[in-house]
């Protein structure tokens, strides 16, 4: 079904009308693994291939392609028909497709589901109905094939001067006849029309005693038959003997083409010779001249090893004192933020306000507390001084009463 769609694709000229038009490269007919992404993935360079909707290689690529081509058939078809964005609900194109589809008169007995993979079965069905109400709206029928007729071609005659060997003959003309490339004439026949020739000369030899032909007219008919007369037989390439002949002509080819490549490579050899040897005076000559130089190359190496020797033992000693540096530093701030404290502590008048509010609370309790003494001793007169007038009042008296006594 994939192929017979394809072949409606085709012919409705999907690539030119569809794909370009919608700023999508065509896709090629190599099958690619599918990268990770959704539906909304634009297809690769690739050519739809035969068994693209059939097989899932891109769920979400074989989506995207469905939804394209779905709305450009129907919109082929005469429906007018929105394109799909790649924002799109899917779920709402494949709703619009479906329906599209129904209005055409196709029955659609599947779930709406089975179109969001972008392959398989109902994937196909769909594009190839709407391929169809495509080619039906654009006048299009179905013809049988016109076979173009062949024309035989003449023979040709070739004209060879190649020998023919009794020997060869039977073999060579098994080959000729299995070969449709060029056409020769059947050693058959000619045997047959010289054997033929043969019994009619037999049978005339004793009324023809003597010729009556022109020898020019005969001359003039040898010449007029000679190509035709003449058979070609083809060389096999499988014989060793050509083999043969090959291997010596290469091996005749190599040595005189060694002989020229060898005097060019005894030429380069003796160049590059003598060019090494000039190399090899200048480097004498240039040692010996910077041979001073050398020395004191050597000489200020050495000195510079033993400055930066000197370098890291005075290296290692800073970095050492720079650690004793740092953790004086330390106990310096320490005690720095510990004299801040003090100081701090010393300079504030906020203990001494305190003290003075504490020395303040405590009069005013100390002075509440006289007033309560005073109103307690006041108190305790008051008491006394009843009880003693109570006493008096007892002495006094003539009768004591009975209540008095029993309480006393």
């Amino acid at each position: 079904l994939m192929e017979e769609l394809l072949d409606k694709l085709k012919l409705l000229s999907y690539e030119e009308e569809a794909l370009r038009r919608h700023n999508m490269r065509p896709l090629s007919r190599c099958p690619s693994p599918a990268p990770p992404g959704g539906w909304r993935r634009r297809p690769g360079p690739r050519r739809l291939r035969p068994h693209y909707f059939a097989l899932p290689t891109n769920p979400g690529e074989q989506f995207f392609m469905f939804c394209t081509l779905a709305a450009w058939l129907i919109t082929k078809a005469g429906h007018p028909f929105e394109q799909p964005q790649e924002y799109d609900d899917p779920n709402a194109v494949i709703s619009n497709v479906l329906s599209e589809l129904r209005s055409f008169g196709r029955p659609v007995d599947f779930p709406p589901s089975k179109l969001k993979a972008g392959y398989g079965e109902q994937v196909c069905y769909v594009l190839d109905c709407l391929a169809e109400e495509a080619l039906k709206y654009t006048d299009f029928s179905w013809k049988r094939p016109a076979y173009p007729t062949e024309e035989l071609e003449e023979e040709e005659i070739t004209e060879d001067d190649a020998e023919l060997t009794l020997n060869k003959l039977e073999e060579d003309v098994a080959e000729e006849e299995s070969d449709n490339e060029e056409n020769f004439i059947d050693l058959n026949v000619l045997k047959a029309q010289t054997y033929r020739s043969d019994m009619n000369d037999t049978a005339k030899q004793e009324e023809i005693l003597q010729s009556t032909t022109d020898a020019a007219e005969w001359n003039l008919e040898v010449e007029r038959v000679l190509p035709q007369l003449k058979v070609t037989v083809r060389t096999d390439n499988k014989d060793w003997r050509i083999h043969v002949d090959q291997m010596h002509q290469h091996k005749d080819g190599i040595e005189s083409s060694l002989k020229e490549t060898r005097g060019y490579l005894d030429k380069l050899h003796n160049e590059i010779s003598r060019t090494l040897e000039k190399i090899n005076s200048r480097e004498k000559y240039i040692n010996n001249q910077l041979e001073h130089l050398v020395q004191e190359y050597r000489s200020a190496q050495a000195l510079l090893s033993e400055a930066k020797e000197k370098y890291q033992e005075g290296s290692g000693g800073v970095t050492e004192r720079t650690r004793m540096l740092s953790e004086i530093t330390e106990v310096l701030e320490r005690v720095k933020q510990e004299t801040e404290e003090r100081g701090s502590s010393m300079t504030d008048g906020a203990p001494l306000v305190k003290i003075k509010q504490a020395l303040t609370k405590l009069k005013q309790e100390t002075v509440q507390m006289d007033i309560q003494i005073g109103v307690m001793e006041h108190t305790l007169l008051q008491s006394e001084l009843k009880e003693k007038s109570n006493m008096t009042r007892d002495m006094h008296a003539t009768v004591i009463p009975e209540a008095t006594v029993d309480a006393y």
